[in-house]
């Protein structure tokens, strides 16, 4: 069996992955990036969400309080005049739409310039575990099995799939609590001007309306649509799927089926009932179905809903955040609440932290944090923070030779601050 032997290991390209890369790639580490799908991005490209929330305050004064590398990226996706802010539907926040295509060049320049390796269409299948560290992993791709033995591992899989298999405690709910899964499909040919005349209020209405009819079948009344950098062509996120353990792959493949069944429903719906969608036309749905929500760590610290809401903040805080927790719980509906006092909260570096594997550390969804807390925490600017934070945290790790939880976090967080975070 082949062997690879490097500084970090960083599973899975979403958010997360991409900027724990770099940041510890940056730090002059050797770094192996991992992915599973054939393009960086994850949920922002292979998913189709097509915005990033979480770099603004929502409400009236709105401040951003993401900056360093997820920063960078967005300076980017400007520079090639590929973006552009927009208010969200549902008062989340100004959202950065861009565009999709874009934004996969972009994350692939970037890791190739810091001299990270990249690998898709890889699995990581097998985990080794002595003594409290993992010893290697075992990957699976089109070269078969191949072995990775790296100094420090980074899980952003979203899944927290390396955790699970190093042993770690985590929490998930059952598949009925857990947040419903989404995909997201793009329309083209839509008369945007005269669709925007239909209020939000309105198109709920309409999909009611609809469903009372009995000719049309919508298990989400509700949902929002919005432009992108390219006439004519808007991106919808209508579907819901219940009831779903996205960890379970026979679960998660009749998810993707049901996914793109809805898909062609609301199509129907929106060409048939909504002014401006007439001679609108189904370009492509997400290569991969979203998912909010699966396992979460129990942490050193595990971040709740009254954290968020009383905007609590934190002496190891490793981001910021504004975004309401945002539950898309099994049902019709979507619960929304928001942050208080000044409108922003910490996320501490704690909740990165697993006490059962030494050199283990995670970045994104999976996250030490209740069901609730996660669904503002997950937005993608925190999760691409996340990430920035873990790889920096390895590069101390790895200079200092102590593990994760016992690295200086004063020295963590005036890093990060270096590195134009805000905190």
């Amino acid at each position: 069996m082949d062997k690879i032997q490097t500084d970090v290991l960083v599973i899975g390209g979403g958010a997360a992955g991409v900027n724990a890369a770099l940041s510890s790639s940056r730090a002059g580490l050797r770094v192996l990036l991992i992915e599973s799908q054939g393009c960086l991005g994850g949920s922002r490209t292979a998913t189709g969400v097509d915005t990033f929330y979480g770099f603004y305050t929502p409400g009236e004064n709105q401040r951003r309080i993401i900056g360093g590398i997820p920063w960078e990226v967005v300076q980017r996706l400007s520079k090639e005049q590929a973006c552009f802010e927009r208010p969200n539907t549902y008062g989340a926040g100004t959202g950065i739409t861009y565009d999709v295509e874009k934004l996969k060049i972009i994350y692939e320049g970037l890791v190739l310039e810091a001299g990270v390796q990249l690998l898709y269409h890889t699995y990581a299948c097998k985990v080794k575990v002595e003594d409290k560290q993992i010893k290697g992993i075992l990957i699976a791709n089109k070269g078969g099995l191949i072995e990775i033995n790296a100094d420090v591992y980074i899980d952003t899989t979203g899944d927290g799939d390396i955790a699970q298999r190093s042993g770690v405690p985590f929490e998930k709910l059952d598949s009925g609590e857990l947040q419903s899964l989404t995909t997201i499909f793009f329309l083209a040919n839509v008369d945007t001007e005269r669709a925007r005349k239909v209020k939000h209020q309105s198109l709920v209405e309409k999909m009611k309306e609809a469903n009372r009819s009995g000719k049309y079948n919508l298990p989400r009344e509700d949902g929002s649509w919005h432009v992108t950098p390219n006439k004519g062509v808007i991106q919808c996120n209508m579907v819901r799927v219940s009831g779903v353990d996205a960890t379970d792959p026979f679960a998660l493949t009749l998810a993707e089926v049901e996914g793109r069944k809805q898909t062609q429903e609301y199509v129907r719906f929106l060409k048939d009932k909504v002014d401006g969608f007439e001679d609108s036309f189904l370009i492509t749905t997400s290569q991969h179905i979203g998912v909010r929500e699966t396992r979460r760590i129990i942490g050193e610290y595990i971040l709740t809903e009254q954290d968020v809401v009383e905007g609590r903040k934190f002496e190891d805080a490793i981001a910021c955040c504004g975004a309401p927790i945002e539950d898309h719980f099994s049902g019709s509906g979507t619960r929304w609440a928001y942050v208080q006092g000044d409108g922003i909260y910490h996320i501490p570096y704690r909740s990165l932290i697993q006490q059962k594997i030494d050199n283990l550390i995670v970045a994104g969804r999976c996250l030490s944090a209740t069901h609730v807390a996660q669904a503002s925490a997950r937005n993608s600017a925190q999760c691409m923070a996340m990430g920035q934070a873990a790889g920096t945290a390895a590069g101390i790790s790895l200079e200092q030779g102590k593990n994760f939880r016992m690295i200086d976090r004063g020295d963590l967080l005036n890093r990060l601050v270096a590195q134009g975070v805000v905190i």
